[in-house]
């Protein structure tokens, strides 16, 4: 993990109020010059900190209204199942966020879908033919309140 200090945390927390801010706000912001700004952006992004830059989109607003959390439980446990699991959910473009975790289930996907007939399809003609599946938990999202919130980061 790179040695993040103050000034890092600081361009961070700007990128995640603004993504489309300029070098020369964010600069201004967290007291440095442009130059060396830049350069700690460029150093964040080549180390993988910052992975990406991306609109946040209202689900709604493009149709998308149904988000169904999916608990996967994989027969058979072995790390080439899980990995098998994992390359197919990865490849589905409606699984949104996707987990490997502890617990009843395997697995925890987020789905977005335009609605119950759309899930009822991905469901039936995808995820119940995923290699391994014994078991599929849906969990219906009634009301949205925060999605993609920024990170707590550490520091003052």
């Amino acid at each position: 993990m790179p040695n993040l200090d103050n000034f890092d945390l600081a361009i961070l927390k700007c990128l995640q109020e603004d993504a489309r801010a300029t070098n020369v706000e964010i600069a201004q912001k967290v007291n440095l010059s442009p130059s060396p700004c830049l350069r700690r952006i460029r150093n964040l992004e080549k180390t993988g900190v910052i992975r990406g830059y991306r609109a946040d989109i209202d689900r709604k607003e493009v149709g998308l209204g149904l988000t169904v959390f999916v608990e996967l439980k994989v027969a058979h446990h072995s790390r080439e199942n899980a990995q098998a699991q994992e390359a197919a959910l990865l490849a589905i473009p409606e699984v949104v966020s996707c987990f490997l975790i502890s617990g009843t289930a395997d697995f925890l996907a987020e789905v977005v879908v335009e609605d119950l007939a759309a899930y009822e399809r991905l469901l039936t003609d995808t995820l119940l033919t995923l290699p391994n599946v014994s078991d599929i938990r849906s969990n219906f999202a009634i009301r949205s309140m925060k999605t993609h919130g920024a990170l707590k980061l550490p520091g003052p």
